[in-house]
């Protein structure tokens, strides 16, 4: 009978681990943090132009696009070349996550500074 009880125990155990997504999407507040983090501020900045566009100034060029959010997720996983405010071109940091709710999280935050 404890045997039973055991074995219970950890399909139970089991199942609850299993249940638990493994990773949530950015919420809206880790998204400026997790840019950070990935070094993006270094060359961008919510609303004054640094080395590349602000985001306020990426969103409002993207907007008039038919897939903005598409143009943000690629810019973001496939390391472009872009050209910079002084008119150089380097290729773009691909950001680390792969997880396309995040992506779409940071697309969404861009867009809506």
């Amino acid at each position: 009978m404890k045997t039973i009880a055991i074995k219970l125990a950890q399909v139970f155990a089991i199942s609850a681990v299993l249940a638990v997504p493994a990773h949530a999407a950015l919420s809206e507040g880790d998204v400026e943090p997790y840019l950070k983090k990935q070094g993006c501020f270094k060359c961008h900045a919510i609303d004054k132009t640094k080395k590349g566009p602000s985001y306020k100034k990426i969103a409002e060029k993207l907007k008039a696009k038919p897939d903005p959010e598409g143009a943000i997720v690629k810019n973001l996983t496939t390391s472009p070349k872009v050209k910079l405010e002084d008119g150089t071109e380097e290729e773009h940091k691909e950001i680390e996550t792969k997880d396309k709710a995040d992506h779409k999280a940071i697309a969404n935050w861009i867009l809506t500074r």
